[in-house]
């Protein structure tokens, strides 16, 4: 598993966890506040790392999604 599909499971958990604290302790709790305040670092630290990777060129997105083709084959030397 890498490290944005990690990342995404703990936002899932963040997220239901904090639904669980603002159904306990209401919405205006200071823990309700603070669990969607963890929520929302989680994501901001998915959206930058989204941003930290090196964007792909439309041939290699292209091979990503169709690594059978014949544009994608690689040979050896």
């Amino acid at each position: 598993m890498d490290n944005n599909a990690k990342l995404q499971e703990q936002i899932e958990q963040e997220l239901q966890h904090a639904r669980e604290v603002c159904d306990v302790s209401g919405e205006n709790s200071g823990a309700c506040a603070a669990a969607w305040d963890a929520v929302e670092e989680l994501q901001a630290q998915a959206s930058h790392q989204r941003e930290q990777q090196p964007k792909k060129n439309s041939l290699q997105q292209y091979c990503e999604d169709n690594p059978e083709a014949a544009e994608c084959r690689l040979y050896e030397d």
